[in-house]
Parts: structure tokens; C-alpha cells; sequence
């Protein structure tokens, strides 16, 4: 009976963490922080995709993720990541491939 309990228990901690892995944090703010500018570089191979800056959720404001070239993933796209106005503010949707 105790190994079940314990088995159960398991479970349950990886089925939560998963679950909790794969949530996508959106944080709601009043003013949207203002987006440094860059200068985009030649690219640096033949299939790169150029992966606009992002804003990531830090615990208690949102921090700027520079831009990037990435390797191309055949038969997908970059969906660029955007503000959603809401009522009051501003949501972050990250960008994705599609």
C-alpha cells in the first residue's frame, strides 16, 4: 500500500510539472516597456530567419530578448511575437513557429 501511495504521489508531482512546464505566462502592464532599436546584420548563413527581439516576464517586469538569426525549420514559418491591447494595457504574445 505504501509503494502505491508513493507512486501516486510521484505521478501526480511529474503530471503537474508538465503540466505547469508548458504554460504560457501573460502578464498584463499599463504602459508597455519602450523596444531598444538594433541594427540588423547581414545574415551569417544561407537558411537563416531573422528572429525579431522579444519580451520576456521576469517576476516583476518584462525584460527585452535580443533579436537573432535562426536556422530555418523547413515547412514552418515565424509568427513574430506582438502586444495585444487589452482593457487598460498590454498583453506580450511571444512569437512562434507555425
Amino acid at each position: 500500500m505504501k509503494t502505491i501511495s508513493k507512486f501516486l504521489m510521484v505521478f501526480t508531482i511529474l503530471i503537474t510539472t508538465a503540466i505547469a512546464s508548458n504554460a504560457q505566462v501573460r502578464v498584463f502592464v499599463r504602459t508597455r516597456p519602450v523596444e531598444p532599436v538594433f541594427v540588423r546584420p547581414p545574415a551569417p548563413y544561407r537558411d537563416a530567419v531573422w528572429i525579431p527581439g522579444e519580451w520576456r516576464w521576469e517576476g516583476r517586469r518584462y525584460v527585452y530578448v535580443n533579436p537573432h538569426y535562426q536556422h530555418l525549420r523547413r515547412g514552418h514559418v515565424w509568427v513574430s511575437g506582438h502586444w495585444n491591447n487589452i482593457r487598460g494595457g498590454s498583453v506580450w504574445v511571444g512569437g512562434y513557429w507555425r
